[in-house]
């Protein structure tokens, strides 16, 4: 940047807001967040790269599934607290498989685009099943379990989690492997309902997993004593 122009004030704003659009057809395309790393990666690369606020980690759009967004311009608001990026998409941007993550008419109660792309595959069934739930939010409870599960008593909902981990555990004890898996499956869904109900998303357990990794059990416990 030349002197004189605005930056970003990273210490009073450490995470800016980021307008994604379309450098063709000027089509809004996302929004999401990026830290002063995010920020640099971006404009070293040319590609975009946000901080997750449910995976508490930096990110490269398209990690997973190979839809990037290559960098046209990126362009800082009046009050140097926002950035507009345009880009040139590759895929799509949002992770229904929809070009635009702006695809919900709230004035009409409708949708308004469909899928183009089949983005389960590259995402995987936890993730692709963790982002349904968080859709089912405001869904109608009378005709979704998933929005009974998060709009009802949340002792209900944790109620439904013992449940489900006393019967996956008879399975256990029964020796029936096809009950165990379709217990344990019971038991994964659930928990992911209450992940999604805290907005903690499934990418920060495998994290945990993976820092565990090659760690006993018992110098794992003794490191959370420590720390």
């Amino acid at each position: 940047m030349g002197e004189g122009v605005m930056k970003i004030d990273w210490e009073k704003t450490p995470l800016v807001p980021v307008v994604v659009q379309d450098a063709d057809t000027k089509e809004v395309l996302m929004l999401a967040y990026m830290n002063e790393e995010a920020f640099n990666l971006s404009r070293e690369t040319g590609y975009a790269h946000y901080y997750s606020r449910s995976r508490k980690r930096l990110w490269k759009k398209g990690e997973s599934s190979g839809h990037v967004q290559e960098i046209v311009r990126m362009l800082l608001d009046c009050d140097a607290d926002t950035l507009l990026l345009l880009v040139h998409q590759h895929g799509v941007a949002c992770h229904t498989g929809r070009k635009s993550c702006f695809f919900t008419d709230v004035q009409k109660a409708e949708t308004i685009s469909e899928p183009t792309v089949d983005t389960a595959a590259a995402y995987g069934v936890v993730d692709t099943l963790y982002h349904t739930i968080l859709e089912r939010r405001n869904a109608d409870p009378e005709t979704s379990y998933t929005a009974k599960l998060l709009q009802g008593k949340e002792n209900s909902m944790l109620k439904k989690i013992v449940e489900e981990a006393g019967e996956f555990c008879f399975a256990v004890k029964d020796d029936d492997e096809e009950e165990i898996v379709y217990e344990a499956a019971d038991l994964a869904y659930h928990v992911l309902v209450a992940l999604g109900k805290k907005e903690i998303s499934p990418d920060r357990i495998r994290r945990e997993l993976a820092r565990r990794f090659g760690i006993s059990g018992i110098e794992e416990k003794k490191s959370r004593k420590e720390s």
